[in-house]
């Protein structure tokens, strides 16, 4: 299954990572502390953007997918493509902002949203959302 969702998954993920670095907002000086404190080796290229929803995406297949993995749905705050953050309205606060930001540094790290996206799904798929060593690692990042 991961092999057929995880091109739709990489293409939904850059486009709308094109759009948050479009739209979005620079990290204050506090929060490029946080994102500096998380790893992330380039925090002035990290915009963030509120919206009223974080947007599923609108290939059937892979927004059920997205659902059914707890990945992405109405209780979703936050999510990290690359160096955009889409932040649901009224949930910004230091403990997601440095969650966050730690998947930067992840993005950093794996080279690509492709590349990124092909591990953490791996994981998600493996051992659940909770359980997954990228999802671990980010928590242990968030500070208030």
């Amino acid at each position: 299954m991961l092999a057929r969702i995880l091109p739709k998954a990489i293409a939904w993920a850059e486009a709308r990572s094109s759009e948050i670095l479009a739209c979005g907002v620079p990290l204050s000086d506090f929060n490029s502390m946080r994102a500096h404190l998380a790893g992330v080796s380039r925090p002035e290229r990290i915009r963030m953007l509120e919206v009223v929803s974080i947007p599923l995406p609108d290939d059937p297949e892979l927004q059920a997918a997205t659902l059914a993995a707890g990945l992405l749905g109405p209780n979703t705050v936050g999510l990290t493509l690359g160096y955009g953050i889409y932040i649901r309205e009224g949930h910004s606060n230091n403990r997601l902002v440095s969650h966050e930001c730690r998947h930067v540094y992840q993005y950093e790290e794996a080279g690509s949203i492709a590349a990124f996206l092909a591990a953490y799904l791996q994981q998600i798929l493996s051992v659940g959302y909770a359980a997954a060593p990228l999802e671990v690692d980010a928590r242990a990042y968030e500070r208030d």
